[in-house]
């Protein structure tokens, strides 16, 4: 009985030697950029390897399922994380190589400053999440668990028109308004909600996909644009909430993260970047990041409070041509202007 077994362990081995469940690829897929990185108008220089004896009889590249020539320039190309692929066929067999390459700005971020125009009260116990104008009115939305709130607001006054108050397990977060709508987020709970901006009614809720946590809206008149907190900034298509693709926001060296509170400026995203009291202003076709915007001083012109928290909240004033800023508790709103330096 021993030798009957030996027999039959020798066999199975020889078979699986002689290449029986042998997974090995025979090519590999290679690239010209260190670290598979790259910036914005260089060459991407795709190569197949031969790592076995078989030679391939057609190869053909891909750049996020498009069809690009070994030797492809990276421009009209989204930043971050890009798919590429090469599908190698050979004697009658075909093997699909894949892999992922960086793509970061060839610029630096220019650093415009700016100049305070007025200064205007602000409740200090808001904890501010959004911020927008529809026409001369200020919209806040406010978080922490137990108080937030969407509000309709006096911006030069600080007089609150009309307020509501979210439930208690609702931790608000950003907001826009697109025909006539308040859309409004809510930031663990899965869960934004819409409203009719004349009489604060909701008329719809909505929950959140493959971002699982919300942090700002905004709109370019036709579509939403929703920050998580990462480097994402996700496109929502306004009628069914549904997200339809994202950007991925970089610098020349890196991803930016902890994206926030969310304003669209003449074709522009201007995003809050947590923890850091600055504004990025993104490219929304590519996630470029063209400028950053200091506001750390305007800290130090609030009241001083142990409450006190980060700026957040950015609005534009289309007519104004200004900025109003906040952060979360601050007693004040601060009109500027950028001076493009």
């Amino acid at each position: 009985m021993p030798s009957h077994k030996f027999f039959i362990i020798t066999i199975c081995a020889i078979f699986i030697n002689c290449g029986g469940t042998d997974n090995t690829k025979y090519f590999r897929l290679s690239t010209n950029g260190t670290k598979n990185t790259f910036q914005l108008g260089d060459t991407l220089k795709l190569n197949v390897q031969v790592l076995k004896d078989k030679s391939p009889s057609d190869i053909t590249y891909f750049l996020n399922e498009e069809k690009i020539s070994p030797n492809y320039v990276l421009e009209n190309v989204r930043l971050g994380q890009n798919q590429i692929k090469a599908i190698v066929n050979s004697d009658e067999s075909s093997e699909t190589l894949e892999s992922s390459i960086t793509i970061l700005n060839n610029k630096s971020p220019r650093i415009p400053s700016f100049e305070v125009v007025n200064v205007y009260p602000h409740d200090i116990t808001s904890y501010t999440q959004g911020l927008e104008f529809h026409q001369d009115t200020l919209y806040e939305s406010t978080g922490q668990y137990g108080e937030s709130k969407l509000r309709k607001l006096n911006f030069e006054t600080g007089e609150v028109y009309k307020e509501i108050k979210l439930d208690d397990s609702k931790f608000g977060e950003g907001l826009t308004i697109l025909n006539n709508k308040i859309y409004q987020l809510t930031w663990r709970s899965n869960i934004g909600y819409v409203y009719d901006i004349s009489t604060f009614d909701r008329i719809q809720s909505f929950t959140y996909h493959t971002s699982k946590e919300g942090w700002g809206l905004c709109n370019d008149g036709k579509m939403l644009y929703k920050s998580d907190g990462t480097d994402n900034i996700w496109n929502l298509n306004p009628v069914n909430l549904k997200e339809e693709g994202k950007i991925e926001v970089y610098t020349n060296k890196g991803r930016i993260e902890s994206l926030n509170e969310l304003e669209w400026v003449k074709g522009k995203i201007y995003a809050n970047i947590y923890q850091r009291n600055g504004v990025a202003v993104i490219d929304p076709t590519n996630g470029a990041v063209e400028a950053v915007i200091d506001c750390s001083s305007l800290k130090e012109k609030v009241s001083q409070h142990p409450k006190l928290d980060v700026l957040n909240g950015i609005a534009y004033h289309p007519v104004r041509n200004t900025f109003f800023v906040t952060g979360k508790r601050w007693d004040k709103l601060f009109e500027i202007r950028l001076i493009d330096n």
